[in-house]
Formats: structure tokens, sequence, C-alpha cells
């Protein structure tokens, strides 16, 4: 671990601007400095764990800086902005995020947090502990928004910003991903380049990629049904207290979250079939 506190030089900072929700943010040289949150150390946790079990595709925790911000590598590479561009609608960006996604629970599977471990969330946020695939909770990303993939050579390479990481079950987390990426909303709110894409046809090649199980394919769309009945009810919740998240509300999210909310309990069942292969 570097310290930045000896005979260092500090490199010229540049400002990094995401969605809003976290200021401060900055570019020092190869590295990322972030103002330190109760859950920093329990990601930072997270992290060197995930690097030691063989899982490049994220930050490296640097600790902390002498002006008291966490320090992290920064991961090269494109960011995707919304309206998704074109080239991030191929079927590859499934398959490559899909492997991402299944390498990061990998490496996660069985990491004990530490016993003062504390979680990221959206203010005011419902807490829940599903398990809706049947199996143990693993320590997952739970916002694969596409500011928090990182894209080289037209793919996705990494995940930052693991600020909402907590322990999850994996089908909820696969779910979080399909959200954005698939993706499971109303044509009307989607980016040009995906209103008229399959989208079961999407989702099972995603789940073909990550290897889901039989039992994983028949709990994703309740689970997905459910996650998005949260994002909606988090946002309302937030909006109210968070003035980044009332800027997210009135600009469309309290329209499109009800929108996808109807249009998944519509469209779940084909998804199902699709995966399933039943009729």
């Amino acid at each position: 671990m570097t310290d930045w506190n000896r005979d260092t030089v500090p490199p010229a900072e540049v400002p990094l601007v995401g969605d809003g929700v976290t200021q401060g943010i900055t570019r020092a040289g190869d590295t990322v400095r972030r103002p330190v949150r109760p859950f920093t150390m329990t990601v930072q946790a997270f992290l060197a764990h995930l690097h030691a079990a063989g899982f490049p595709h994220a930050p490296i925790p640097l600790g902390i800086d002498e002006q008291g911000r966490e320090v992290l590598s920064f991961v090269p590479g494109d960011v995707p902005r919304e309206p998704l561009p074109p080239g991030t609608a191929g079927e590859e960006v499934l398959v490559e995020l899909a492997r991402l996604i299944r390498g990061l629970h990998d490496a996660a599977q069985g990491w004990v947090p530490p016993h003062d471990a504390v979680w990221g969330g959206i203010p005011g946020a419902q807490v829940t502990s599903s398990t809706s695939d049947g199996e143990p909770l693993v320590v997952g990303h739970r916002d694969y928004c596409p500011g928090n993939v990182v894209f080289r050579e037209g793919l996705p390479a990494a995940l930052i910003d693991f600020d909402l990481a907590k322990p999850t079950s994996k089908v909820d987390d696969l779910a979080n991903a399909l959200y954005y990426w698939a993706p499971l909303l109303h044509p009307h709110d989607r980016a040009p380049a995906y209103v008229d894409l399959d989208i079961p046809r999407r989702v099972g090649i995603f789940a073909d990629a990550y290897g889901m199980t039989a039992g994983q394919r028949r709990a994703l769309v309740p689970a997905a049904t459910r996650m998005v009945g949260r994002f909606h009810a988090n946002m309302r919740a937030a909006a109210e207290v968070d003035p980044a998240f009332r800027r997210m509300w009135d600009d469309g999210v309290k329209d499109r979250l009800p929108r996808a909310e109807a249009w998944i309990r519509r469209h779940g069942p084909a998804i199902t079939t699709y995966l399933t292969g039943t009729l």
C-alpha cells in the first residue's frame, strides 16, 4: 500500500464528473481521490479481497491520503454515458459484462466482511436481504449503471464505483445489470439503439454467458420485478432528503420507474419462458 504522506509530490488534480451523487472526486496522476464515507474502509477491504482472489477488473484500494481522502487506482478506459451509444447495444457487450460479473461473484464467494462492516446505500432506501435464488448471500456491486462500467476496445473490461456494494443474492445482482443493459425498461425510456431489441433473447444471451443455473433463471424475473419496485420507492424517498436524487427524480426518474414496473409485469413472462424453455 502506498504511503501518500511521505516524500510524495502531489500530482495535478482534475475533477471527475459522474452522476453528481458524490461530490469532490478528482484524478491525480494514476490515482483517484474520493471523500471518505462511513462505508469507505469496508469497500476498500472488499476491493483488496477481489484483487487477492484474482479479480483485477476493479480499482485497487490505496488507503487514505494526507488530506484524509480515499485513494484508489485510476481504471483506464471509456465510460459510456446515457443515452447509451449504438456501439454498446451489441450482444457481445452483454456476453462480456456477464463474464465480468461472474468473475466478480466467483472472487467474492466465501469472503467474510469485517465484523464492523458498514455498507452504503441510497438515502432513505428500503433495506432488503433477498435470497431469491436460494443461495447464500455474496457481496455484489449492485449498481451496474453505464457510468460504472469501463469499456476497452468496445467491450466491458472493468467495474468502478463500489459505493452500493453489499451482501446480496447473485440473481438480484444480475437483475440490476440487466435493468440497465438488456434493458428492462419501457421502450420510451431506452436509448434509440435499444428501442427495438429482442429483450428476452438478450436476457438469454446474458444468462448463458454468466452460466446461470436453472434456479436462477426461474428466479430472475420475480427478482427483477421486486427490484424495480424498490428502485421506485427508494428513489422517491431519496428525492425527499437529497438534492442530487431530487434532480434525478425531477429529470425523469419519477416517470421512468413506473413505466418500467408496468413493462416488466407485462413482458416478464416472455422473458421467463425464453430463459427456462417452458411454453
